[in-house]
């Protein structure tokens, strides 16, 4: 694996991973000085497979006799634009759901429908089983979640005025917000926590940064909730609270409207309805709906294989770029 690390880098390794630092992580034109060193990489180790999760490691020139075969993942909804459509180069493209292959053939219309493969993100059923109880200490507490990093684009603000129509309501609520903040969006978080105070709900919500207890988290919440403004190319903290049984308010768009239609459609709101999604809250006070049970996914590199019609490969030659 090729990345600029993160905190998933110590876990991976322990598993038997390799991780090459390197930073490709960064959306700007001088990045692509990143691609010789990537390329003098690629002719060393010589893998069998790349498998590109970003658009920095997809421009890369190698003769064609001797490069590996290319597949990638379009997980976001890009920019429409040059250096984004190299994503859609791949012998196969993965699309993390339907809304994300519909919007390659909408703005890349020259890209063959044939190699675009549709395989849903999913979450470790073995770490949000269904039914999932939280340890004791979490119990007691009435909760509404919106899980997210801190920027303007999951809807933060949305959220705080969910929790001020319920608490306007009568209900006795509590709103966590839970996601990391990054250096740059520290005046962002600053500006939603005076919007906490504007609203007069400061015992009504707690900001917490990123935390590895997320799981317990949702499971201890009435409800957890979406308030992306823009669509979600998937919304994998959606899916991952739905398959321990929670309900889910969430905008009708992108990968979250696809969750919703397939487990639990009641939660679906339109977007920006803030009122509408308060009002699901409320009637679900007492006696939330119960989440469809989902059926379990299983995807590897010989779903890929099929698809591409791919020679057979050593899958332990696979490097994953991101």
């Amino acid at each position: 694996m090729i990345s600029a690390g993160g905190r998933l880098v110590k876990p991976l390794e322990a598993d038997g991973s390799r991780h090459i630092p390197l930073p490709i992580h960064k959306k700007r034109l001088g990045s692509l000085r990143q691609a010789k060193a990537l390329r003098t990489f690629f002719e060393t180790e010589k893998p069998d497979v790349l498998h590109l999760r970003s658009r920095l490691p997809a421009w890369r020139k190698m003769p064609p006799q001797t490069r590996p075969r290319l597949v990638s993942t379009v997980h976001e909804f890009y920019s429409v634009n040059a250096y984004s459509k190299i994503m859609t180069c791949g012998e196969v493209v993965i699309c993390v759901s339907n809304s994300v292959k519909n919007y390659i053939l909408e703005n890349y219309p020259d890209v063959p429908k044939k190699k675009l493969a549709v395989i849903h993100r999913s979450v470790d059923a073995t770490k949000y089983p269904r039914g999932y109880r939280p340890n004791p200490a979490w119990e007691g507490k009435y909760l509404v979640t919106l899980p997210g990093r801190f920027t303007r684009l999951k809807g933060q603000f949305d959220f705080v005025r969910v929790i001020a129509a319920l608490k306007s309501c009568g209900l006795s609520v509590h709103g966590l917000l839970v996601g990391e903040t990054h250096p740059r969006k520290l005046g962002y978080r600053e500006k939603v926590r005076a919007a906490i105070q504007s609203a007069g709900l400061e015992t009504n919500c707690t900001l917490l940064e990123h935390r590895g207890d997320l799981r317990e988290i949702m499971a201890i919440s009435d409800a957890v909730v979406s308030c992306a403004t823009k669509p979600e190319a998937f919304g994998r903290v959606t899916l991952e609270a739905l398959s321990i049984g929670r309900s889910v308010a969430g905008y009708d768009h992108g990968g979250v409207r696809e969750q919703l239609d397939a487990l639990f459609p009641a939660g679906k709101v339109p977007v920006g309805d803030t009122e509408n999604m308060a009002q699901k809250l409320i009637a679900w006070q007492k006696n939330p709906p119960v989440p469809k049970k989902r059926k379990p996914l299983h995807v590897g590199i010989h779903a890929i294989q099929n698809i591409a019609h791919l020679p057979e490969l050593d899958c332990n030659n696979i490097h994953q770029l991101k």
